[in-house]
Parts: C-alpha cells; sequence; structure tokens
C-alpha cells in the first residue's frame, strides 16, 4: 500500500478558500485521509479523536497561531511526533526560526503551486 493511501493530513487555516485549495492539492496527490479545521483548537479537538500523521497549518489566524498550534502538538505526549508544515505569505526569518525551535519539520511560503507542496510534504513524511 503506497504511503499517499495510508496518510493521514489535517489541514489548518482560518480562510475556507485556503483550506479548500489545500484539501485539492493533497487529493490531487492521492492523498485520501483529509480532515480541515478553521482554527489550531478546533483541529487540536479533532486530531485528539482521530490521529493524524502531518499537519498543515496557516501562520496567521486568530487566537492561536501556527507556532502556538505547533507548541500545543509538540508538548502533549500523544502529538510530539506528528509532523509540521507551516504555511505563511510571510517568510519571515524570526517565524521560521522560532518555527524550528519548537520543532517545525517544514514551511512552504503563500502563494505555492501544487508541486511545491508536494515537494514540501515529501521531505517530511517520504515519497508520496
Amino acid at each position: 500500500m503506497a504511503l499517499r493511501d495510508q496518510l493521514r493530513v489535517m489541514v489548518v487555516d482560518d480562510m475556507s478558500t485556503s483550506r479548500g485549495l489545500l484539501v485539492q492539492a493533497l487529493e490531487g496527490f492521492g492523498i485520501k485521509s483529509v480532515a480541515h479545521a478553521p482554527d489550531g483548537p478546533t483541529a487540536l479537538k479533532i486530531i485528539e479523536k482521530s490521529p493524524v500523521h502531518l499537519v498543515i497549518s496557516d501562520f496567521n489566524m486568530p487566537g492561536m497561531d501556527g507556532l502556538q498550534l505547533l507548541h500545543s502538538l509538540r508538548t502533549s505526549p500523544k502529538t510530539k511526533g506528528v509532523g509540521f508544515i507551516l504555511i505563511t505569505g510571510r517568510a519571515e526569518r524570526q517565524i521560521i526560526e522560532n518555527g524550528k525551535k519548537l520543532g517545525m519539520n517544514n514551511f512552504i511560503k503563500k502563494p505555492f503551486q501544487p508541486p511545491d507542496l508536494k515537494n514540501c510534504i515529501e521531505a517530511v513524511v517520504g515519497r508520496l
């Protein structure tokens, strides 16, 4: 069975259009198990009930930004090993460095092309 058939992914973005584009790209790569949430707290609740292998999260979200979500994932024994990709329109050095300190696996800058997203994901989980 191919990795893409087993991989469970959570997409977190407060913008429904961005969530839709990510889900569409993932489905285009053959990833069938894709959950999504509009914010970090909702994503954490869903992940607690249905664990995932990879979280792809926007950085700039109200209430809990992508790095705060990453911190929450890394401090819980159940989710500390989950792969994490940050998506941001502001790939500023400080954001990326903070993400790396918190255990971010990779990042991609908005806007992105599907092949770039696929390469970003494969760098974290392996060939799809």
